[in-house]
């Protein structure tokens, strides 16, 4: 099992910037490629942004194409995802994931553990 634990969320204006952290534990293997997915009110969870395990790939929504920027550290355990220029749109809860194997990285139902996610809220 893994866990998985979100932090860094928080309210700010439009225009700011944010970093989010994904701490995992438990039995943490390099090898997991990880995801960051949000949720806003009434609405499905989407795909954000992933990472392979090495680091060495990256995917983007088209959304947050150009201003956020997916990270890991594997000496640490730890996901990152910068956040600039945030829009009122930015909104909602962010969960990190984690899965082995490859595959659609924009599908969370391939994702095999779980955050509890953090909240994210951008005013305009």
């Amino acid at each position: 099992q893994v866990q998985l634990v979100e932090s860094g969320g928080g309210l700010v204006q439009a225009g700011t910037a944010l970093r989010l952290s994904c701490a995992a534990s438990g039995h943490t293997r390099n090898t997991y490629n990880m995801a960051w997915f949000r949720q806003a009110p009434g609405k499905e969870r989407e795909f954000v942004a992933a990472i392979t395990w090495s680091g060495s790939n990256t995917y983007d929504a088209d959304s947050v194409k150009g201003r956020f920027t997916v990270s890991r550290d594997n000496a640490l355990n730890v996901m990152y995802l910068q956040m600039n220029s945030l829009k009122p749109e930015d909104t909602g809860v962010y969960y990190c994931a984690a899965k082995l194997g490859s595959g659609d990285y924009t599908f969370p139902w391939t994702y095999h553990f779980w955050g509890q996610g953090t909240q994210v809220t951008v005013s305009s």
